[in-house]
């Protein structure tokens, strides 16, 4: 090759930095990726991110307000619900339905089955149906 490059070749240089995308070229996972890690930084520096759960039957209510977590067990077995988890529904299996609330603690429901919709950072979960 000589020094010069062929009309046809680019350079290193003018192919731009891999990963090197401009936040408006960002696709929504890498934006959504980014929030929820500033969110993450947020929450280990005091600032607690919380999720709403409501969790009743057609008789009783068990629980209205904020909490850290939620875990249950479906037929995949345990799992949790966090805050910024993705929209989400299941039928849960007989077992223990533990809330990490914000200002009580732990409350644990023991349940004999049910149906949990996550959506927009809020839990419902529907008992004896």
């Amino acid at each position: 090759m000589s020094d010069g490059q062929d009309a046809g070749h680019s350079t290193v240089d003018e192919q731009g930095v891999i990963g090197g995308q401009s936040p408006s070229t960002q696709s929504r996972a890498e934006r959504e990726q980014a929030r929820a890690a500033q969110d993450f930084s947020h929450s280990q520096a005091g600032n607690k991110l919380s999720i709403g759960v409501k969790v009743y039957s057609p008789f009783r209510d068990y629980y209205d307000g904020q909490a850290s977590s939620v875990s249950a067990e479906n037929d995949t077995g345990p799992f949790d619900i966090l805050p910024k988890h993705h929209n989400f529904i299941s039928l849960l299996r007989p077992c223990d339905l533990i809330i990490r609330t914000v200002r009580e603690g732990d409350k644990k429901i023991i349940i004999s089955g049910g149906i949990m919709h996550v959506k927009a950072d809020r839990v419902i979960v529907f008992l004896d149906v």
